[in-house]
């Protein structure tokens, strides 16, 4: 997979599906703990979304993936993976993306949303009023606190009736490096996000039984143009439900202008 240098020298990794098409580039970014292959490649959405017609691309955050994965917390948080994505965008000359994201990739999103002008259009997912009230992924469920001594943890088996013992299970399933997952958990956004600053329309798209994403009105109700949609799941398997993937490439090619998107 190709990398790029971010600006404070961590290696990016990145992947692209290129063809024909006068729509901007879709832009995948995967949610904590994942990567771009087992959040999109493996679900087949980017597959779908190439035989919709459009180029795609996902990116592996920093300590995820195949990109570098320093263990310092200094190295981590949203906004500095927010500057990864307008980097990748800088060296692939994009004048303007499709931006997808999920759980902490929807915060990163945002992020670059709020200050990049190239995102035409937005999808989040798997998040809900946290970010709005919160600043960040909806911590009230699942404590950063948690999530860090889950990781760090020398015996799984203490975990039991933690929140955070799935998101372990899921690190050590798929291979994870724990130290860059809880150098990023320590570092979680928690802080305003400048909604208002978003012009692109956005889809806020969550699972109907995901706690992490509860109150999806109200994130749609802080952006200027944005429409809620549910599909059936919860924060792990809202992604498998095939309604997802079809009200995400029905948003992303609608032929409507994206100031006609209803809120």
């Amino acid at each position: 997979m190709p990398r790029f240098r971010a600006t404070d020298g961590v290696e990016i990794s990145y992947r692209c599906w290129e063809q024909d098409s006068e729509l901007p580039l879709v832009l995948l970014h995967h949610g904590f703990g994942a990567s771009g292959r087992t959040n999109w490649e493996a679900l087949g959405i980017v597959r779908k979304l190439v035989e919709s017609g459009r180029r795609v691309a996902t990116i592996d955050a920093r300590g995820h993936g195949d990109s570098d994965k320093p263990h310092d917390p200094a190295y981590y948080g949203e906004p500095r993976m927010a500057e990864d994505v307008v980097t990748l965008l800088d060296v692939l000359a994009e004048p303007a993306v499709d931006l997808v994201g999920y759980s902490m990739g929807s915060i990163v999103a945002l992020l670059t949303a709020a200050r990049d002008r190239r995102v035409r259009r937005l999808v989040v997912g798997g998040v809900g009023a946290g970010a709005v009230e919160l600043g960040g992924v909806d911590t009230r469920v699942i404590p950063a606190e948690a999530l860090v001594e889950a990781l760090r943890s020398d015996d799984p088996a203490s975990l039991a009736g933690s929140p955070a013992a799935p998101f372990r299970v899921f690190a050590d399933a798929i291979g994870a490096d724990r130290a860059a997952l809880a150098a990023q958990a320590a570092s979680v956004h928690a802080r305003p996000i400048p909604l208002n600053r978003i012009e692109a329309p956005t889809l806020v798209l969550t699972g109907d039984d995901d706690p992490l994403a509860a109150r999806p009105e109200v994130l749609a109700g802080a952006l200027r143009t944005a429409m809620v949609r549910r599909v059936p799941g919860n924060h792990m398997s809202a992604l498998r439900a095939p309604g997802f993937t079809t009200e995400l490439i029905d948003f992303l090619n609608a032929a409507e202008t994206p100031a006609s998107v209803a809120s």
